[in-house]
């Protein structure tokens, strides 16, 4: 089983902002799979449920707003009997640069608190393997907390839907292939200059 855990923010208010890559890029991959998500009052969070190479895939996106994304996940995970090993995060990083993503099979929170929530929830377990979508640079400072929380520049959604794509088309690699081979394969491309 897979639990494919998109992060963000729920309501108007925050759609289409940068916090908001990880719910893109699984709103995308639930389209492509055939998994039509529902929200679901007990994980508080939108759910899809499908299978893809005949294995069973959940798709997450809390809607607990980011900092309390952990309470979502462990709900998901202890309702179908997961483990915290089945667990694929999808998440904004302002320390990638826009264009870029980067696959990693664990880490720390780095700053970015829907991850801190989750590694909480699971008693500080981060061997959890995860794919960030760039949003950088970073502004830094007090810039930093409105950044990623504005909606994406004209210029950066002209290129925007090629990215979630390429997110998309590599967490199916991943799925088939393991970390290693996506990591090579997709850590070095830049959207931006594939052209």
């Amino acid at each position: 089983m897979k639990v494919i855990v998109g992060l963000g923010n729920p309501g108007d208010r925050y759609k289409g902002t940068r916090h908001n890559a990880g719910f893109m890029v699984t709103g995308k991959l639930a389209a492509k799979l055939g998994i039509e998500g529902k929200f679901e009052s007990k994980f508080n969070a939108v759910i899809g449920k499908g299978k893809f190479h005949d294995e069973d895939v959940i798709i997450v996106q809390p809607l607990t707003y980011m900092n309390l994304s952990g309470e979502s996940v462990l709900k998901v995970l202890n309702w179908f009997k997961g483990e915290p090993e089945d667990i694929f995060i999808v998440f904004d990083d302002i320390n990638i640069d826009f264009g870029r993503i980067r696959f990693r099979p664990s880490g720390s929170e780095g700053g970015h608190n829907g991850v801190k929530s989750i590694i909480e929830s699971l008693g500080g377990f981060n061997n959890i393997p995860r794919l960030k979508v760039g949003i950088g640079p970073d502004p830094g400072g007090a810039a930093k907390k409105n950044y990623v929380l504005q909606e994406f520049s004209q210029e950066e959604k002209n290129i925007l839907d090629e990215i979630i794509d390429t997110c998309v088309e590599a967490i199916e690699f991943y799925m088939i292939n393991g970390m290693e081979k996506t990591r090579c394969r997709y850590n070095c491309i830049n959207v931006l200059k594939s052209e």
